[in-house]
C-alpha cells in the first residue's frame, strides 16, 4: 500500500495531492463528498465508464487491468468499457507511482499504475475506485470506533495521510477488509511500528489487496443505485441460497454470488435444489464460472428442474455462481455450500487421465483432492484406477473415496 500511496512530486502544479494517491484540482473541491462527481447512468441503469489502456503497459499487464475491472463489472452496474470516441474517459497509464483524481473530472482522465506495486488486483480496483468517488476506507467520518491512528509511529511529513473527512458513508458498515482500506504498516517510521490499529481486535487484518471485498461492492451499487443482486464470498468455507430460501424466490432476478479463497480451488456443492423446469433452462437456471466473470469458462451450464445437481471444482481460486429467474413460475429455490481444496478439477472430455499431485514422483502430505467427472445424462463414466487394476462402471451421482497412507483420493461422478 506505500506504493499506492507515494506522493508523485511530478504532478501539475494546480493539481493536490489528498492522502497519497487522490488528486484533487486545487480550489475546485475543498469538500470530498461531491454529487457531481459520480459518472452518469444511462437510460438503460448502466453506468458506462470509457477505459484506454496505455500500450506501455504488456499484454500480460493489460489483461490484468482488465481482469480488474471485469470482475467490477460483473457485480455492479458500473460497466467499464473499452472507449471508442468519447469525450469523458478514464486513461491508464504507466506512473512512477500509483494515483486517481476523485470521481469524474471530464476530458481525458488518468489514472496512474505503477508496474512494480500497482498491478494487484485490489490495488488496480483501489485507484479506479477512487476515480469512481470513492475514499480511503480509514478516512471515513467514523474512523475512531474501527481503528486507532498511531500517530507517533507515522513517519515524518506523512501524518497528512491520515486525516479524516466528513463523509456520508452511505449508511453501510466500516469494512476492514475492503481494497480502499490503508494497511497497518503503511507510512511507518520504523518496521514492525503499526500506524493503524483496528479496535477493539488489533489482530484484525486490514489493507488486503486480492479483490473487493463484499461491502466494497454494496458501497458501488449503492452510491451508484445500481438494481444488482451480488455478493463475494471470502471465507475458505461457507453456504448460500437463493433470496428467501426455504420459501419461493421471487420473479425477474438476476443473483451473482463470486466466491474468492485465497490460493485455494474451489468445491461448491449443491444441497438442495428447485426450480422451474422449462426446455432448455431457457426460464429460471443456475450457471456457474469457472473464474470471476461471465466471459469465464463455464463449469455448470444452465441447470434446472429439480433433484441432484453435480458438484464441480474451479481451477483456480475464483468461481462466479449466476442463478436468474423469469416473470412466470417460482419455487423453493437451492442451497449450496463450498469449501477449499488442495487439488482436484472438473472434467467433462469423453476420456482423460487423473493423476496424484506431483505424479509420477511422490505426493504430498494431507491432500483432499476432489476430481469431478461430468457426462451427458444417460451416459455413464467409467473409472479405472491404475496401478491397482480397479476397473467399475458409476452411474449417475455415485461418489467413492480411497484413503492411501496420507491421501485421501475423492471422486463425484455424474
Amino acid at each position: 500500500m506505500e506504493k499506492i500511496a507515494t506522493r508523485n512530486n511530478d504532478l501539475e502544479s494546480e493539481i493536490a495531492v489528498h492522502e497519497g494517491d487522490i488528486l484533487l484540482r486545487r480550489g475546485q473541491r475543498s469538500a470530498i463528498n461531491c454529487e457531481s462527481c459520480l459518472w452518469p447512468k444511462s437510460q438503460d441503469g448502466l453506468v458506462k465508464v470509457p477505459v484506454n489502456i496505455s500500450s506501455d503497459f504488456s499484454l500480460t499487464e493489460r489483461s490484468w487491468i482488465a481482469d480488474a475491472l471485469q470482475e467490477v463489472s460483473t457485480l455492479t452496474c458500473v460497466k467499464f468499457v473499452n472507449r471508442t470516441t468519447e469525450t469523458d474517459y478514464v486513461y491508464v497509464e504507466h506512473g512512477q507511482s500509483c494515483w486517481s483524481y476523485f470521481g469524474k473530472i471530464g476530458g481525458r482522465q488518468a489514472v496512474g499504475l505503477m508496474k512494480n506495486g500497482c498491478m494487484d488486483k485490489g490495488a488496480i480496483q483501489h485507484e479506479m475506485n477512487h476515480a469512481l468517488g470513492f475514499i480511503h476506507e480509514q478516512a471515513r467520518s467514523d474512523r475512531d470506533k474501527f481503528v486507532k491512528i498511531v500517530w507517533e509511529h507515522i513517519m515524518a511529513g506523512e501524518q497528512g495521510n491520515f486525516g479524516k473527512v466528513k463523509s456520508k458513508n452511505l449508511g453501510l458498515p466500516y469494512d476492514y477488509s475492503s481494497v480502499m482500506h490503508y494497511g497497518a504498516y503503511d507510512f511507518s517510521s520504523a518496521p514492525g511500528k503499526p500506524t493503524i490499529v483496528p479496535i477493539p481486535n488489533p489482530s484484525v487484518p486490514i489493507g488486503q489487496r486480492e479483490g473487493l471485498s463484499n461491502l466494497d461492492v454494496a458501497k458501488i451499487n449503492k452510491l451508484y443505485k445500481c438494481n444488482c443482486c451480488s455478493s463475494v464470498l471470502p471465507k475458505p468455507k461457507g453456504s448460500f441460497s437463493s433470496v428467501n430460501y426455504p420459501s419461493p424466490y421471487p420473479n425477474n432476478s438476476n443473483c451473482l454470488w463470486l466466491i474468492r479463497i485465497r490460493q485455494s480451488k474451489i468445491f461448491l456443492q449443491f444441497e438442495t435444489f428447485d426450480l422451474q423446469t422449462s426446455s432448455d433452462c431457457s426460464s429460471d437456471y443456475i450457471k456457474v464460472y469457472n473464474g470471476n466473470s461471465k466471459n469465464s469458462p463455464v463449469l455448470l451450464d444452465k441447470y434446472c428442474g429439480k433433484g441432484p445437481l453435480p458438484s464441480v471444482v474451479a481451477s483456480g481460486s475464483t468461481m462466479l455462481v449466476e442463478f436468474a429467474t423469469d416473470e412466470t413460475v417460482t419455487a423453493t429455490g437451492f442451497r449450496a455450500s463450498y469449501s477449499r481444496v488442495n487439488c482436484g478439477d472438473t472434467f467433462r472430455d469423453s476420456s482423460g487421465v487423473i493423476t496424484s499431485p506431483n505424479y509420477p514422483n511422490k505426493y504430498p502430505k494431507n491432500r483432499a483432492c476432489f476430481w469431478v467427472i461430468s457426462s451427458p445424462v444417460g451416459y455413464k463414466v467409467r473409472h479405472r484406477l491404475i496401478p491397482l487394476l480397479f476397473s467399475v462402471v458409476f452411474s449417475n451421482g455415485i461418489s467413492f473415496c480411497l484413503r492411501e497412507q496420507q491421501l485421501q483420493w475423492c471422486a463425484v461422478f455424474w
